[in-house]
């Protein structure tokens, strides 16, 4: 992988501590696993980054964030894979989580409007929310699945070149 693209735009770990409002954390930003660029914390990093992105859900980055500290990830990455579903890409990631999870629950999919009243939310928050938030479950844990295997087998292709590399000289 390249380690010194990830460097260049990633923040280092002292930058971070220097924000007082993340003093609240004490020691936990002090761990080097969650600022090391390697093969696990990064497989890692996308797991949890791409999983979380695809979640409807305020404060994504924050849910992120401690799902990296929890599972010993490198915290930056995750938190910046989140911005995958910005404002431009939530609305189509969505839509097609709400169609994969009503066809997995058998249900029609409904065409709707969406209209910013109490009425329309308390009606039809049932009849979207559950096909909705299944379907981004299921797109989830797939994507997540996929990106880690991927990345995995990605980072160890590009190991065993440079190691053919460095034998053949």
């Amino acid at each position: 992988m390249p380690k010194k693209f990830m460097k260049r735009y990633l923040p280092s770990p002292d930058k971070v501590r220097a924000i007082r409002s993340l003093h609240f954390l004490g020691d936990i930003l002090h761990e080097p696993n969650l600022w090391h660029i390697n093969r696990h914390g990064v497989s890692r990093a996308f797991l949890i980054g791409i999983f979380w992105c695809f979640i409807p859900m305020p404060f994504q980055m924050v849910a992120a964030a401690f799902c990296a500290i929890w599972f010993n990830a490198n915290m930056p990455l995750s938190v910046a894979l989140v911005w995958i579903s910005n404002p431009l890409t939530m609305p189509p990631m969505f839509y097609f989580n709400y169609k994969m999870g009503a066809w997995l629950l058998g249900r029609p999919v409904m065409e709707f409007e969406f209209q910013f009243t109490w009425d329309w939310i308390s009606t039809r928050l049932v009849d979207i929310g559950i096909p909705l938030y299944f379907g981004s479950l299921i797109t989830a844990t797939l994507t997540a699945c996929i990106s880690y295997a991927v990345l995995q087998y990605l980072w160890r292709r590009k190991v065993r070149a440079d190691w053919r590399k460095r034998s053949q000289r």
